[in-house]
């Protein structure tokens, strides 16, 4: 016997060779991908705005009481004005990708 062990052959006929096909999954029209879309697009963009107008202002008011030492949770106001520059970079980058989209469509030939 060695040192590792030996197998059991009943064990290795039950296990699925690596090569072997892999059984498809059903491809059923449910789902997400089917659903008509609830929200459009200027809702989702009306959503990201104010979802950066949110952040920034509580950043702001995060910051101001550090500032006026009502709060000592310098942390919790650090992270808040990141995420609030995040949350406004990404803004700014998808209306730039909007932009850029747009004059792309304008310079295409009919």
């Amino acid at each position: 016997m060695s040192p590792i062990g030996s197998v059991n052959p009943l064990a290795a006929s039950a296990l699925t060779r690596i090569d072997a096909p892999l059984p498809k999954p059903a491809l059923t029209p449910t789902g997400p991908l089917t659903a008509a879309p609830a929200d459009g697009f200027g809702n989702m963009l009306e959503g990201l705005v104010s979802t950066t107008l949110d952040k920034m202002e509580a950043s702001k008011v995060a910051t101001q009481k550090v500032l006026l030492g009502e709060s000592e949770n310098l942390h919790g106001a650090m992270i808040a004005m990141q995420e609030s520059s995040i949350a406004f970079g990404l803004m700014v980058e998808v209306r730039n990708k909007l932009v850029e989209s747009y004059q792309e469509l304008m310079r295409m030939q009919v």
